[in-house]
C-alpha cells in the first residue's frame, strides 16, 4: 500500500482501463453487484471525511495528494434478485440479504479491490485501500451515490513519492505450516 503519492494527473484513459481490470473479478452468480465512484477531485472526499482541522495530525498527508480516488461500492440487493432467478431460486438466497451465511457482495467487492490494486502495481502506480469506517453515510450522501448502495471502500491511485511505510508492514508473516491445513477423511 503506497501512502505517499505525486499530485501529477494519470494519463487519460488509465483509471478507465484500471476499473475494467477491476470488474472482471469473480462474481457469486454472475451479479456484477460492484460499483465504482471516481473521485476526480479528491479534496471533495477528504473536505467529506478529513476536515481541515484534523489534517495537521494525520500522519500520512502524501495520501491526501493522490489525484484519484476510486469509491469501491456493493449492491446488496443484487444478489437478492440474481438469486431469485429461475437457475438460482432453489438456493433460497434470493429472500433476502439475511438469507446469505456468507454475504458475497463483500468477498466479491474484495476480489474487485483486488484486481484494482494488482492492475495498479502492473501499472507503475501506487495504490492504497483503506476503509471509510464511521464515515460511509457522509460519503454516500456527499458524493451523490444512489440508493441501496454500500461502501466498501476507496482507492488512492497516482504515481507514488519515496514512500513511508505503515508500521503494520513491519509485521513478519506467519510460517506457511502455520497457516495451511491439509484436510481428510476421519
Amino acid at each position: 500500500m503506497c501512502r505517499n503519492f505525486l499530485a501529477d494527473p494519470l494519463p487519460n484513459g488509465l483509471v478507465l482501463e484500471l476499473l475494467d481490470h477491476a470488474r472482471r473479478a469473480p462474481s457469486a452468480g454472475n451479479s456484477q453487484a460492484v460499483e465504482f465512484c471516481v473521485v476526480g477531485d479528491p479534496e471533495q472526499y477528504w473536505r467529506l471525511t478529513l476536515p481541515p482541522e484534523r489534517r495537521a495530525e494525520f500522519p500520512w498527508p502524501g495520501l491526501l495528494v493522490a489525484p484519484v480516488l476510486v469509491v469501491v461500492l456493493t449492491n446488496p440487493e443484487r444478489y437478492v434478485q440474481r438469486y431469485s432467478e429461475p437457475d438460482k431460486s432453489h438456493t433460497g438466497l434470493g429472500d433476502s440479504t439475511e438469507a446469505w451465511a456468507v454475504p458475497y457482495w463483500w468477498v466479491d467487492a474484495g476480489m474487485a479491490i483486488q484486481n484494482l490494486l494488482i492492475a495498479a502495481t502492473t501499472a507503475n502506480l501506487g495504490a492504497c485501500f483503506f476503509g471509510a469506517f464511521e464515515h460511509e453515510a457522509v460519503v454516500i450522501e456527499g458524493l451523490n451515490i444512489p440508493r441501496g448502495r454500500r461502501v466498501v471502500g476507496t482507492v488512492a491511485l497516482g504515481f507514488p513519492a519515496k514512500d513511508r511505510p505503515s508500521s503494520s508492514a513491519t509485521r513478519l508473516r506467519h510460517p506457511l505450516d502455520e497457516i495451511i491445513y491439509y484436510g481428510s477423511a476421519p
